[in-house]
């Protein structure tokens, strides 16, 4: 009898991001080298291929040659090279100084400008042709252990429950995938990527992941405001000496700019809004001359990875690897971790065809996965730069002497390895912080016009996110009463202001009370909530399948 909620396959990749996609299509090459074939099968819980993509995206585009070696390199679907690349400095509200020498390590010769979304459309091609399966629309929320608590592969969720958690008419349970080997490419902060790490404690001996959200839109701007191809990123306003980030400018084709803003979530002000802080950034005359007379036709918001090499969790256990940004792949200072994702991928897609020629998914073997990253690009780039976002965390003029420190001994520094709390850690209460909360700061700024500026429900719009109303939220409050008594009456509650899509609001009762309350059918997606709440703090779990953003050319 077959049971049609099972499913078997040998290798299940969960995300179809560029690790995910370049993982199934360096081992469908290599299997057919050998004259092998193994089912590949991708579960991707955006709607399509790219819906839930978002990059800047600056890339080095010498993984792909590596990656595609018989695809013209004129087929892959870069907007364009980078002609110009520059720094700015904002030095107050209406001052901007163009840098003479680009920072070490934020040089982007040779790189290419692109949309990652469309990128990973034209992997996920090149991947079916290959023979891989590729299923978008459905959303994984469950790691299946076998009886010896080892991974077998995962379940997707169970559809037709209520927001109540009652089943309905149209109940459905997930089908479960049972694999030989599953790799986990969810992207930051993946949901079962975190419950394996926590788990099997992949993090011990490590410093705590810590990221930033960077907020992003694309605009059309009248002709001749930014070339084709000039790459900007900037520093300073509106962030001050205790805050780390930037902002990105980056020309496209057809007249259009990619505009955005990075902050890091070790923000000491519990009130820190990273979104209105971009839209403030907008108004600056050397940004805001770029966008004036044009519109806003997409946004997006994500976070991002940075604790660099001394966060990397272990990235193998028995029967299961870890890929891309679930990894922590992204490199600091230069910003980049698409080239590092798709390299990872293709290493564990070499890790697995030892597991395979061995038929052999223990620990044992498959700890050439870590062994191949240290002997990579992606040690070379990150190891020198190993301490970089630690030295930052302590403020820009200490992270600079560090950095200068860095650069002189290798990377070591002179005070060794640099160590960091997680971002909810450095968030102050409302009554340890000294410094002027962000409206305060901005007080004349958070009015938006709706021209150059935007309120976050209207982002939102242009995310063009949608949820099924009807269903369990997918963001939990891991203890109410503790989330009342610290996050609420000590913190003010953050996840009202760092949330970029107002998921989260406070709503003050009769009697004075503060009580939470959760707008789901908001959220792009970007984790945050579960970064960067205080306390016991706030789960993201999937939503139903082809959920969320719809993200076109982002």
């Amino acid at each position: 009898m077959i049971d049609e909620n099972i499913v078997y396959t040998d290798v299940l990749i969960i995300g179809a991001g560029p690790a995910g996609l370049s993982t199934a299509i360096h081992l469908a090459d290599l299997l057919k080298k050998k004259g092998e074939r193994q089912r590949i099968l991708v579960i991707e819980k955006g709607s399509a291929v790219g819906a839930h993509i978002l990059s800047g995206a600056v890339v080095r585009s010498g993984i792909f040659k590596e990656l595609l070696p018989e695809v013209n390199f004129e087929d892959i679907p870069f907007d364009s090279p980078v002609k110009k690349d520059g720094l700015l400095f904002l030095l107050g509200k209406s001052m901007a100084i163009k840098s003479p020498l680009h920072p070490p390590y934020m040089s982007n010769k040779r790189a290419y400008i692109a949309s990652l979304g469309l990128l990973c459309q034209f992997l996920a091609s090149i991947a079916e042709e290959k023979g891989v399966e590729i299923y978008p629309g459905f959303a994984v929320n469950e790691v299946l252990y076998n009886s010896e608590g080892k991974i077998y592969g995962a379940k997707t969720i169970d559809t037709g429950i209520n927001h109540h958690g009652e089943k309905m008419e149209n109940f459905q349970v997930g089908t479960r995938i049972e694999a030989k080997l599953t790799i986990f490419a969810e992207g930051v902060k993946g949901s079962l990527t975190q419950t394996v790490i926590d788990k099997f404690d992949l993090q011990k001996g490590k410093n705590p992941q810590i990221y930033s959200l960077g907020c992003k839109e694309v605009w059309e701007i009248p002709s001749s405001r930014i070339k084709q191809g000039e790459v900007y990123h900037t520093m300073g306003y509106p962030l001050n000496f205790r805050e780390f980030g930037g902002g990105f400018i980056y020309g496209l084709k057809n007249n259009r700019v990619a505009v955005g803003l990075v902050v890091g979530l070790d923000t000491a002000d519990p009130t820190f809004d990273v979104y209105s802080a971009f839209q403030v950034w907008k108004t600056h005359p050397a940004i805001a001359k770029i966008l004036k007379g044009g519109k806003m036709i997409a946004f997006g918001a994500k976070t991002l990875p940075e604790g660099g090499y001394y966060s990397f969790p272990k990235p193998f256990v028995d029967n299961a690897l870890i890929v891309g940004d679930g990894a922590g792949f992204v490199a600091m200072p230069a910003l980049k971790g698409i080239h590092h994702a798709i390299k990872s991928g293709m290493l564990a897609a070499e890790t697995a065809l030892v597991a395979f020629s061995k038929n052999d998914f223990s620990e044992q073997t498959l700890q050439i996965y870590q062994e191949k990253i240290d002997a990579s690009s992606i040690y070379k780039e990150f190891y020198p730069v190993r301490n970089f976002r630690q030295a930052f965390a302590k403020g820009l003029i200490k992270g600079a002497f560090h950095f200068g420190t860095q650069l002189i001994t290798g990377g070591a520094g002179f005070a060794g390895k640099l160590k960091v709390h997680s971002d909810a850690e450095a968030t102050k209460k409302m009554k340890d912080f000294k410094g002027k909360r962000f409206k305060e700061r901005f007080k004349n700024k958070l009015e938006f016009d709706k021209e150059l500026t935007f309120d976050k429900m209207t982002a939102v719009f242009y995310s063009g996110t949608h949820h099924d109303e009807n269903q369990v939220c997918h963001l939990k409050v891991n203890n109410l009463n503790t989330f009342q008594s610290i996050n609420i009456e000590q913190y003010d509650a953050p996840c009202q202001y760092f949330c970029p899509a107002d998921v989260y609001e406070i709503h003050t009762e009769h009697d004075g009370t503060k009580k939470l309350r959760i707008h789901f059918e908001n959220c792009v997606h970007c984790k945050t909530c579960s970064i960067k709440a205080v306390g016991d703090g706030i789960t993201w779990n999937v939503p139903n399948g082809d959920n969320g953003p719809e993200y076109e050319n982002m």
